[in-house]
């Protein structure tokens, strides 16, 4: 049955009809699997300039204790510019956030890979993203399970300068349209890298006199006891332009709830990394990231941070870290005999002095 209904701007009163205007209708939403090319670019997501709201919005929902994007004084005597520095893990989030156009319908993201920070980013720059598809697999099916294939991308963030500041690989697995269609994308990743070493020009100028010695050992591992509940995930979601619809749509999701954004859970893990050391510098490079069980609203972490190398260098040192991170729902938060499940290993370099 076709609806009619009476549009009536201009004090003119015209019959239409809902059918009618059905013939225009137009889907958006983001490609299958089957959509993704080999060299495919996705360059049209807007820029996005951080602000002191960015900077709040990212601090009130991680609690991150690193202080030079809190502290506009220190920022300015550290870096020699009078805007603070803006938080490593709040520019991997737009740069993930402006990377997603061709993961809208990710059913998760397996892995980021190479992340190095090229150059410091403050509040008041811009960024911008490039996203190339480089490596296409499709997954074996598996029953009861929809079709999915995985897509390694590649994404280069510039400044609003045209400088690169951000350069990495993630993997986000992606539903088929058709669960009978074979692609015959079979890529190997081996060429993806499997490590991140900082950039040669560290510490790019700064004075780090301003910043207790870090004294930390090889081996040693610090049992953060304090938790953490995850709160205000598509919030962090929107405001960093990310796409993907399973954070805000629990019809979208694998699990058939909203699941939250895996840099969410990397945030706290940094938040808890502070805790530990409190005298870091930044983060400067992800040598590698592997989500490996899901997170929800209202979950509960802890982290396990262990020092696996201390480099020392010429005034500074550079301190391989691993958090390992386990999260509980919060009704279960409160049974200390609940055993908690792994969902995140992060392995990332800090700048300290």
């Amino acid at each position: 049955m076709i609806t009619p209904w009476r549009d009536c701007r201009g004090g003119n009163c015209v019959r239409r009809t809902i059918g009618a205007m059905a013939q225009n209708r137009v889907r958006v939403g983001g490609p299958y699997f089957e959509d993704l090319a080999h060299g495919q670019v996705f360059a049209d997501a807007p820029g996005l300039t951080l602000t002191s709201g960015y900077a709040a919005l990212h601090q009130s929902l991680s609690g991150d204790r690193l202080r030079l994007p809190l502290d506009r004084e220190l920022s300015a005597a550290v870096t020699g510019r009078a805007e603070p520095l803006a938080h490593p893990t709040l520019v991997c989030h737009v740069a993930i956030g402006q990377s997603t156009a061709p993961s809208q319908r990710v059913r998760g993201n397996l892995f980021y890979r190479g992340l190095r920070l090229l150059r410091p980013v403050h509040l008041g720059d811009t960024l911008r993203a490039r996203t190339e598809v480089v490596a296409l697999r499709q997954n074996r099916p598996k029953p009861g399970r929809p079709p999915t294939g995985l897509a390694v991308l590649r994404v280069r963030v510039s400044n609003q300068l045209d400088e690169p500041v951000l350069d990495y690989w993630r993997c986000p697995m992606i539903p088929l349209r058709d669960p009978a269609a074979n692609t015959g994308h079979a890529d190997s990743f081996d060429h993806i890298p499997t490590d991140a070493e900082p950039v040669d020009d560290l510490p790019w100028g700064w004075r780090l006199s301003a910043f207790r010695p870090t004294e930390v050992q090889p081996g040693t591992i610090y049992d953060i006891e304090v938790r953490d509940t995850v709160t205000g995930a598509p919030e962090l979601a929107r405001a960093t332009l990310n796409l993907a619809a399973t954070h805000t749509d629990p019809a979208a999701s694998a699990y058939g709830r909203r699941l939250v954004y895996g840099g969410h859970t990397i945030s706290i893990a940094g938040a808890h990394a502070t805790r530990a050391l409190p005298d870091l510098v930044t983060i400067v490079a992800w040598r590698s990231c592997d989500h490996i069980g899901p997170v929800f609203e209202g979950d509960v972490l802890r982290t396990e941070l262990h020092v696996e190398a201390v480099h020392v260098r010429d005034g500074y040192q550079l301190i391989d870290l691993r958090a390992l991170v386990h999260g509980c729902p919060a009704a279960d938060a409160g049974d200390l005999t609940v055993v908690d499940k792994p969902v995140l290993d992060w392995r990332f370099v800090a700048l300290a002095r």
